[in-house]
């Protein structure tokens, strides 16, 4: 993702989800993290505040014995609120390497991130 005039995408330019400690300015305090991902059901579901989004990247990390990293690609505005990035995901998942396309929807409010929206591509998943 490139910095752009967009105020949402250099919102989204301060994230740093190695160290969301760092960052937490920049969630709103009633900040909600969905997943969709019915092949996760012990994941799959919502996560509130930054503690929730901890939670989230802590649990990816236990399925994928440590494995899990985020690769963004790019990033998009859809009119003032939202923000669309293209990522693809590696992890290695029971035994497997592996990586996967997903999308993630940001909503951000006020130049804070309010809600965001992981929405993998679970049937393309490509091993390695």
């Amino acid at each position: 993702m490139t910095p752009a005039a967009h105020p949402n995408i250099s919102v989204l330019m301060q994230l740093d989800l190695q160290n969301l400690d760092a960052c937490t300015n920049i969630f709103a305090g009633d900040f909600i993290w969905h997943y969709f991902n019915p092949r996760l059901p012990d994941v799959h579901g919502d996560y509130c505040g930054v503690d929730g989004l901890k939670q989230f990247f802590a649990i990816m990390n236990n399925q994928s014995s440590g494995s899990f990293r985020v690769n963004k690609i790019d990033g998009w505005t859809v009119g003032d609120e939202l923000v669309v990035t293209q990522v693809c995901n590696q992890m290695n998942f029971e035994g497997q390497d592996m990586e996967f396309d997903a999308i993630v929807v940001w909503r951000i409010v006020n130049s804070e991130i309010a809600e965001a929206w992981d929405i993998p591509a679970i049937n393309t998943i490509r091993k390695s």
